[in-house]
């Protein structure tokens, strides 16, 4: 499997091929492919990588090895959900074959593949949908990175400013630099420099002054975890946006792939969070300390908007407006139809 190593960007574009189930654990771990999206279609990659070199086998031996390596992968990074939703999409589909035949790895790669197109087609519905919100003229703020890098497509939140785009609406793009690992300033504005599209970067304690000041249209994220209620989880700083624009009267739009959904869990309170190492803060990627040797740190890789400051969820299968709640059973049915 060839990623870009994200962790390079935007010093240089570096490619690197991983061979084992453990190298993709390992990139997804450390951040080298990222994005809620992309990772769950590079651990579907990793559980045939993991599988590959076993011949055909009877289907529970099989059955137990894919479990095996998917409960693996699943620990790399616990918020996203669509990590673990890919995986248990294949093991369900290894589940469904009849009892006592044999299976051939060959057959985890092809599902890996199927969604991996599925992902680049869901990208280009929410580009569509949530395109239609965007008239030519806006400034749109955007939090972290939601667009080619952080997908397999052309992206969710980024996806639609490039979909707009095309249609020739023209935007302008505030970038939230996103501490502590600069995913906006990086990855973000390196993308959007790529695409032509005009730019601005600032820091995030800048964006509720960019809002005060009218600077800003709409705000667009993305999520890596939708509860039942609507509730929301995304790269830390999101919920501060959703505050400000709900003091300002901005919209705040989230735009995820149904895959980001998790029904099993009533509220946002119920969302894994992952904390990360606190020389993520103590330092400027690893290289530079800005503060005292030995200082305390939290570091809470994402927080949770509550529902209610957001206002519409835009996936592949339509925009869903408030009120959340009572929309919540369409988009549970149409996430299990797909």
């Amino acid at each position: 499997m060839r990623i870009v190593d994200q962790t390079e960007i935007p010093s240089r574009l570096v490619y690197k091929d991983l061979n084992t189930v453990e190298e993709v654990f390992e990139a997804i771990q450390k951040l080298q492919v990222r994005g809620a999206p992309a990772i769950g279609i590079a651990a579907a990659y990793g559980l045939y990588l993991g599988l590959r070199n076993l011949g055909e086998e009877n289907q529970e031996d099989f059955i137990s090895k894919a479990h095996h390596y998917a409960e693996y992968l699943s620990q790399a990074r616990p918020t996203a959900v669509n990590l673990v939703w890919a995986l248990n999409r294949i093991l369900n589909d290894l589940s469904k074959l009849n009892v006592g035949v044999r299976i051939s790895p060959e057959s985890v790669l092809e599902k890996a593949q199927y969604l991996h197109q599925d992902d680049i087609e869901r990208c280009n519905k929410i580009g569509e949908h949530g395109s239609q919100l965007i008239e030519d003229g806006m400034t749109i703020l955007t939090h972290c990175n939601t667009g080619l890098l952080a997908t397999t497509g052309i992206g969710t939140a980024l996806g639609i400013i490039y979909t707009a785009r095309k249609r020739k609406k023209k935007v302008t793009v505030l970038v939230d630099e996103t501490r502590p690992l600069l995913q906006g300033a990086r990855l973000t504005m390196w993308e959007l420099h790529e695409a032509g599209i005009p730019a601005t970067l600032i820091t995030d304690g800048m964006a509720a002054y960019a809002l005060q000041k009218q600077k800003v249209d709409m705000v667009i994220v993305g999520a890596d975890r939708i509860a039942k209620n609507g509730d929301v989880a995304n790269k830390i700083g999101t919920y501060n946006l959703a505050v400000n624009c709900w003091y300002h009267r901005v919209p705040f739009y989230v735009a995820a792939p149904l895959s980001s959904f998790d029904f099993l869990i009533d509220s946002g309170d119920q969302i894994p969070i992952e904390e990360r190492n606190p020389q993520e803060i103590t330092d400027v990627l690893g290289k530079t300390s800005i503060t005292v040797k030995g200082a305390n740190c939290w570091n809470p890789a994402f927080d949770v908007t509550p529902a209610n400051l957001i206002e519409a969820i835009i996936t592949e299968g339509g925009i869903y407006r408030q009120p959340l709640v009572k929309t919540l059973n369409k988009l549970n049915k149409l996430a299990y139809q797909n």
